[in-house]
């Protein structure tokens, strides 16, 4: 049995502003500064790291701030977007399912899109951020479209199966290799932006090929999709005990499960390898959960902001998310020049706290260009790329 939903007429794909939902669009301009804010770190350098791979020389202000983004921010941020990525393809493939395009049809559009978001990735990595995320969730989204024509049993028991296995599988490899040496890769005595430009390329790659093999993310892609089925995202007004719940056990779940890694992050705990092996494996497997509460409280926030609509600060936040792609990749083209060595170099010896702050000064740019770009009534450009790309000059 497939799964064929309704959708209004109107061209494959196209999503007016009318019909856009808030929620989604809210808890992608939240997710955007968790990711500013988990990302900003790596493009610090010149600091010696401890036995757990923070960076040395730090103050006791910057203690804090890290304390607390390892409590509630690190590694929640991938989970979030893994989540309304699959949200996202369900959304698109429900509408072309509504317009009368098969299966194959759809997984057309949907599989050319992935491959556009591999290259995005691909650049991003090799001219700006070796950390990129669009890559790994492309290639995910290869196999991905293959659920979008799926009964809701199915599609459940593809998501259990393949948390099964990242867990059995996938979360000891990352939870090793969280505790194996942070020092960023070179290639040795080279001009470091060549030494940048090659690290991106090999780290795109590979680790576009450990999530596609360790099932990564395609639980939580899986899970996106039947959030937008059941439509707690798309109305929340409708889901308001589930969400509260899932927003209040997740968020006991993220600083419980977080607590471990923060502690040794202040050096207030000094764990053996085997338990920081440990400690670490339990932050991935408790921000996979934590994620989901997130994004339930994105939508608790969105519902009870309802009546501002898109104006005021749900405006501004729904316009950034509206335009995620744009301001994910503009976070980049800020930081990635301004902090690391190949660029203006000012992340040499910089602290947490500074450095979140920069993070946080970065998003709240985006937003104001979001905001100005929504005002003049025009789409991120790098969403209008992508349409073109997808969809053809037509879909634009």
């Amino acid at each position: 049995m497939t799964y064929t939903p309704y959708a209004p007429a109107g061209p494959p794909g196209s999503i007016t502003k009318a019909e856009r939902s808030l929620a989604p669009d809210i808890a992608r301009g939240g997710m955007l500064l968790f990711i500013a804010l988990a990302n900003v770190p790596i493009h610090l350098w010149g600091m010696g790291l401890d036995q757990y791979n923070h960076n040395t020389g730090q103050s006791a202000a910057d203690h804090v701030a890290l304390f607390i983004e390892q409590l509630v921010i690190a590694d929640r941020s991938r989970p979030m977007f893994a989540i309304l990525y699959g949200f996202g393809i369900a959304v698109m493939a429900s509408r072309m399912f509504a317009r009368g395009m098969d299966a194959k049809a759809v997984r057309k559009v949907l599989r050319r899109r992935s491959w556009w978001l591999i290259a995005f990735g691909f650049l991003h990595a090799v001219f700006l951020f070796y950390g990129d995320i669009l890559a790994p969730y492309g290639a995910t989204g290869l196999i991905a479209l293959f659920f979008v024509h799926l009964s809701d049993k199915a599609l459940k028991r593809w998501m259990w199966g393949s948390a099964a296995y990242f867990i059995l599988v996938g979360l000891p490899f990352l939870a090793i290799s969280y505790t194996e040496s942070a020092a960023p890769p070179s290639f040795g005595d080279l001009p470091p932006y060549l030494d940048q430009m090659l690290m991106g390329a090999s780290a795109s790659i590979v680790v576009m090929l450990v999530s596609v093999f360790l099932a990564m993310f395609l639980p939580l892609v899986a899970l996106g999709m039947r959030v937008q089925r059941a439509g707690w995202i798309d109305h929340p007004e409708e889901h308001l005990p589930q969400l509260k719940k899932v927003f209040a056990t997740g968020m006991a779940v993220n600083v419980l499960s977080a607590l471990p890694v923060a502690l040794i992050a202040i050096g207030a705990w000094e764990p053996s390898k085997n338990l920081w092996v440990g400690a670490s494996a339990l932050t991935l497997l408790g921000g996979m959960y934590a994620g989901l509460g997130y994004i339930c409280g994105f939508a608790l926030l969105a519902h009870r902001l309802r009546g501002f609509g898109r104006r005021g600060v749900p405006g501004a936040l729904a316009a950034v998310g509206e335009r995620s792609l744009t301001s994910y990749l503009l976070q980049s083209i800020i930081m990635a020049p301004l902090l690391t060595a190949w660029g203006f170099g000012l992340g040499e010896d910089m602290g947490y706290l500074a450095a979140f702050g920069v993070a946080f000064a970065t998003w709240l740019f985006t937003i104001l260009v979001a905001v100005l770009l929504d005002r003049a009534g025009k789409r991120g450009p790098f969403e209008v790329l992508l349409r073109r790309l997808t969809y053809g000059p037509k879909r634009s």
